[in-house]
């Protein structure tokens, strides 16, 4: 398969066709952890709260696999603008081995963790026992989602966009499917309650996995996995984890701050924990098809770069931009308009969805302006510079966000903290376009 399409074609229907795709699975990954959390919160409020003090554990595994898929992506691309396509069989080789590597360390830390981190947020046995029951089967898929992540940034790589949103979609609506089934006992299946969820989550990773491996066999790619491919050598190794540690700090940061912000919060009332949760798994339907949007052009950008065609990258870093601003004005429209009916899928209080309209009509005033940072983000991580891309993921989610929220809490309330966000995306934005410029292209 050849890839020189990537510098060869016009910079706006390339962009468009690779992120496309992307951005319609993120679309798809988005709406599943809605309804997802839909299913959950029909089994009670506290089942939606326990799910919301687990999510960030969740969050932190997908972003490690996730960082370290963006390594292998961008290492993989590189090489093959370069033309070394022993360097790129080794990046894809070493990458899935230390993957499974990876998923088991992360499986049997956050399995342990789990009960300790729970006390952290609540002392409600009930929300506890629920928190505990989801997260100990869930877990253990860390492997199955280490590797299905890891050939999704392999597939990307190499510009097989659409094989990589197939796979996705597949596993997202196998999830979406199998919820109802295994957590309210309908059909074949008994009633499982918080242990169907996570069987459900389980199952539609699995099969993206499978489709995935499928695909390998039938549709080879172009990069060699076999074992004299696997490769132990500094160079490979600094690469990847210079690449991939910043690019999982950049993912993990969400997690930290949504645990700062639950500590927060909390001291108010655990409604507003929910709220929060809410607001995450909500917020994922704009950023993550912005993401997809990222994901797209992050192979485009690393085989240019390679290539040394850096007029190029900066089309396409510009093209980008606007593309994931207008992605970002979407969610100010919905969050404007229907805020009420979004967080009327998780809670039928008033109360909650009173608080949740008014989270909604604060935070997505730091929408648009949220485009530069993760535009620069995705970008900086394409050419390599890890580090850049994790001082500007830093400010959004701990240097910034963490001390604005503690302090508006103070001063506004609980309200505050939703404050901290727009208040964030703007110093951060500025900070991100700043790094970008000093990067010399």
């Amino acid at each position: 398969m050849n890839q020189n399409f990537m510098k060869e074609k016009p910079i706006l229907p390339l962009v468009i066709s690779m992120s496309l795709p992307m951005v319609i699975s993120m679309a798809i990954n988005s709406l599943y952890n809605i309804v997802d959390s839909y299913f959950v919160a029909k089994i009670s409020e506290d089942a939606m709260t326990a799910i919301s003090l687990v999510y960030p554990l969740q969050n932190l595994m997908t972003a490690i696999a996730v960082g370290f898929g963006i390594a292998m992506n961008a290492r993989i691309a590189f090489c093959l603008g370069a033309k070394d396509q022993e360097k790129a069989d080794e990046a894809a080789v070493t990458g899935m081995f230390l993957s499974v590597i990876h998923g088991i360390i992360l499986m049997v830390a956050c399995m342990a963790g789990m009960p300790h981190f729970l006390r952290l947020y609540t002392k409600d046995e009930a929300i506890i026992e629920m928190g505990l029951t989801y997260a100990n089967h869930v877990f253990v898929f860390s492997v199955i989602i280490m590797l299905g992540i890891s050939l999704e940034k392999i597939f990307q790589s190499v510009g097989r966009m659409k094989v990589s949103m197939l796979s996705m979609m597949c596993g997202f609506i196998s999830n979406i499917v199998l919820d109802p089934l295994m957590i309210f006992g309908i059909g074949p299946f008994p009633k499982m309650g918080m242990a169907g969820a996570a069987y459900a989550t389980g199952i539609g990773q699995t099969i993206t996995l499978l489709v995935y491996v499928l695909f390998c066999i039938f549709r080879p790619l172009p990069l060699s996995f076999k074992r004299k491919n696997l490769s132990f050598n500094k160079a490979l190794l600094g690469n990847l984890y210079a690449v991939g540690i910043p690019a999982s700090l950049n993912m993990a940061l969400p997690s930290l701050m949504i645990s700062c912000l639950n500590g927060i919060l909390t001291a108010f009332s655990e409604k507003y924990v929910l709220v929060l949760g809410a607001y995450y798994k909500l917020q994922t339907f704009i950023y993550l098809s912005a993401n997809g949007i990222i994901q797209g052009i992050r192979p485009i950008i690393s085989f240019n770069y390679g290539a040394g065609e850096k007029k190029r990258v900066r089309q396409i870093f510009r093209t980008t931009l606007c593309l994931t601003a207008g992605v970002m004005a979407v969610g100010v429209l919905l969050s404007l308009l229907i805020p009420g009916q979004m967080i009327g899928l998780f809670t039928d209080n008033e109360t909650t969805v009173e608080i949740g309209v008014k989270a909604l009509t604060i935070i997505c005033i730091g929408f648009i302006i949220s485009a530069v940072s993760v535009t620069c983000c995705g970008a900086l991580e394409a050419l390599q510079k890890g580090m850049a891309s994790l001082l500007i993921s830093l400010s959004r989610y701990a240097v910034v966000m963490i001390p604005a929220a503690f302090v508006l809490s103070r001063v506004l309330g609980a309200n505050g903290v939703f404050w901290a966000f727009p208040a964030t995306e703007t110093i951060s934005a500025v900070a991100a376009y700043v790094i970008y410029r000093l990067i010399k292209l």
